[in-house]
């Protein structure tokens, strides 16, 4: 496997000269990081060029890195950190080579946290258009060039993007059926936010079996 993956890591080098941000191997898989605007071309190269062809679109998942690396342990607790540098909102391409028998994940940010935006990419790969459903429904993310760009788990009117970081737990507004209305209405929520540690990991539990 570190054979393929040298030699994967290779094709992508050579193939995408200057379009490379990064390029790690981790845990036995590579994840290539693009620009946005490399993203397309980079993406079609990567289905059909002969020594890659990643024929197969296994997932796109939506990502929120504002708190990513904000933390460090110390003595067992978790302490603030300096926030995260750089953009905020990506998307992770998992991608598969049926004919080499190999993965890639290749992540794109979007340029802009307060509207994030990427291209589709259901024109390479039609699959993608319920994964990018999900990733505008739940994190906001715009893809341009979408054919039916609209929510897909949560209500048509649900207010705001729920697996943000800065998503409130208890939600925006609660929903119930109103017998006497005949309808179903929302209210404001009434379940005052509060944090629950869990009983296993309190501190007075540490060192107990």
């Amino acid at each position: 496997m570190a054979t393929d993956l040298n030699i994967l890591s290779s094709n992508i080098n050579e193939a995408f000269s200057g379009k490379v941000v990064s390029l790690e191997e981790r845990l036995g898989e590579l994840t290539l990081v693009v620009n946005a605007r490399d993203m397309l071309p980079v993406l079609l190269r990567l289905r059909d060029d002969a020594d890659l062809r990643f024929e197969e679109l296994i997932d796109v998942c939506g990502m929120d890195y504002s708190a990513y690396g904000s933390e460090s342990c110390e003595d067992g607790k978790y302490l603030p950190d300096a926030p995260r540098e750089g953009s905020r909102f990506a998307a992770v391409y998992h991608l598969l080579s049926i004919t080499h028998n190999i993965r890639l994940r290749v992540r794109v940010f979007a340029v802009d946290d307060e509207m994030p935006i990427l291209d589709s990419v259901t024109a390479i790969w039609p699959v993608a258009n319920w994964f990018e459903r999900e990733a505008f429904d739940l994190y906001g993310i715009i893809f341009v060039g979408h054919p039916d760009l609209r929510r897909i788990l949560t209500d048509y009117g649900f207010v705001g993007n729920p697996f943000r970081k800065d998503f409130p737990l208890s939600g925006t507004v609660e929903m119930r059926y109103d017998a006497v209305q005949r309808r179903v209405i929302y209210e404001p929520v009434s379940i005052e936010p509060r944090e629950i540690t869990p009983r296993s990991v309190r501190e007075e539990n540490y060192g107990r079996s």
